[in-house]
């Protein structure tokens, strides 16, 4: 496990190069390989105490009810009380699947929750509308905070590297909005029972992932699903990372000009094209976010071998029926060639507050509690494992065989396409870059014209990058 935590880091101190994108330069950082720490500007030596409790003080927290949930309900509201418990501060909790949809009508009357769990990536880009809105509070001064109930600062609760990403800092100023919560190596599930039964051995190339689509056609199956569009995210970010390594990545994410004329941008467009024809048809309409659950199910029963998913798959369809023999596997994205290395993208939920937040000072000790050993072990219960130093080291089961996906030879891929500012008719990067997923699959668009409208609006998007 402390081997995962180090390809993790390995990958942040080359990822976290995009943390300066926001500036609008297209040609990439130079590679560094030292480890990336807080800056001291950031981190101060000295704790600054939390403030005094506050009994007189009700918080509205809104989080997202993800698979972490379904695994253990209530995890939230128990950290919810735990955290009043300590602080005094009293918490109201909204707990939704359908978050966004809950909370976003009293949002445009002006009503914000003051934190909220919800990360990017959603199918309504909630969380991605604040960060071009700049509506998202600076949580810098939280790193520096003392965790309330213990004596050390947020900073020393967080593995180093994973407040400096694209991820958590979104506009390339040095400061971190967005607090980094729920991590997951995110990857191929399949059924391993499967496998073993049909004597399969998992492709470790794509030369190989397009042989074995051919005998699970002859076998009635699919090679691949996809719950929603939205999960191609971190398909994509690791294929990226595969084909062309950290160099093709940073540039991609950055919009760099021509990036997408290059020969490892075509093999992204063509594994994928390729992917889609082996994809079963039903994918599509089911593709959104409330039958994608729907799709899960094809691999459980057998209908599809391959979905890109995260860790929580498994509480997320515990209860679901599943064929005889199933058993979770997963594999890292295979190697773009023979010899080369496959890819895991590391999932990063998070956690952050509006800046129209009635209680910043209280919202902002709720964040803090939530790196509280307290906290973690809460969490812990649903399979959520936050970037604390220590928490991989007791994993079991299931979590266990997925967070030895870096130990196993995969390469850590981590970071966001870069924020740019709202353009009239301009797409975001899901409606841009994943949502023709589904067009490719149906038919309804080809791959020549999804990679036109890549290029056109990448173009838009490198004019408009935030700084």
């Amino acid at each position: 496990m402390k081997k995962l935590l180090s390809m993790i880091l390995a990958s942040v101190m080359v990822l976290s190069l995009l943390a300066g994108c926001g500036g609008g330069n297209d040609q990439p950082p130079a590679q560094d390989n030292t480890q990336t720490q807080p800056s001291d500007s950031q981190t101060p030596s000295t704790p600054e105490p939390a403030p005094a409790p506050a009994e007189d003080v009700t918080i509205q927290v809104a989080a997202l009810a993800s698979g972490y949930e379904e695994a253990y309900p209530g995890m939230w509201q128990e950290v919810c009380d735990a955290f009043t418990a300590e602080t005094g501060i009293k918490v109201e909790l909204i707990c939704d699947k359908n978050l966004e949809d809950v909370i976003g009508p009293s949002m445009q009357g002006g009503d914000f929750p003051d934190v909220i769990h919800l990360a990017t990536g959603r199918e309504k880009g909630l969380t991605e509308q604040f960060i071009k809105d700049r509506n998202i509070a600076e949580l810098t001064d939280v790193l520096t905070m003392t965790v309330p109930g213990e004596s050390a600062k947020v900073s020393d609760k967080i593995v180093g590297g994973f407040t400096d990403t694209s991820v958590t800092n979104p506009y390339g100023d040095g400061k971190t909005y967005l607090a980094p919560m729920f991590y997951s190596p995110c990857g191929l599930f399949y059924n391993a029972g499967l496998f073993e039964e049909k004597g399969w051995s998992v492709p470790a190339t794509w030369d190989e992932m397009w042989e074995l689509a051919e005998k699970a056609q002859a076998e009635g199956s699919y090679l691949f699903t996809y719950p929603t569009t939205g999960y191609f995210d971190a398909f994509l970010y690791a294929l990226m990372y595969s084909v062309g390594g950290p160099d093709f990545f940073n540039k991609a994410t950055t919009y760099a000009e021509g990036i997408w004329d290059t020969p490892e941008a075509q093999q992204c467009f063509d594994i994928i094209a390729k992917l889609a024809s082996y994809t079963n048809p039903v994918t599509p309409a089911q593709a959104n976010d409330q039958d994608f659950t729907q799709n899960q199910q094809l691999v459980l029963d057998n209908k599809a071998l391959f979905m890109p998913n995260g860790t929580w798959i498994v509480g997320e369809m515990a209860e679901a029926p599943r064929a005889d023999g199933f058993a979770w596997g997963m594999t890292a994205l295979p190697a773009a060639k023979s010899g080369g290395n496959g890819a895991s993208y590391c999932w990063l939920e998070q956690a952050w507050i509006p800046a129209g937040a009635p209680n910043m000072d209280a919202a902002k000790q709720f964040v803090a509690f939530l790196y509280s050993d307290a906290a973690c072990a809460i969490f812990a219960k649903g399979g959520a494992v936050q970037p604390v130093p220590g928490l991989t080291d007791n994993l079991e089961g299931d979590n266990k065989m997925f967070y030895a996906i870096y130990d196993n030879g995969a390469d850590a891929a981590m970071g966001n396409f870069a924020a740019y500012n709202a353009v009239a008719g301009l797409g975001s990067v899901r409606e841009v870059f994943l949502d023709p997923v589904n067009g490719l699959v149906n038919g309804s668009i080809t791959q020549d014209q999804w990679m036109s409208d890549v290029k056109a609006a990448s173009d838009q998007m490198r004019a408009n990058i935030m700084g």
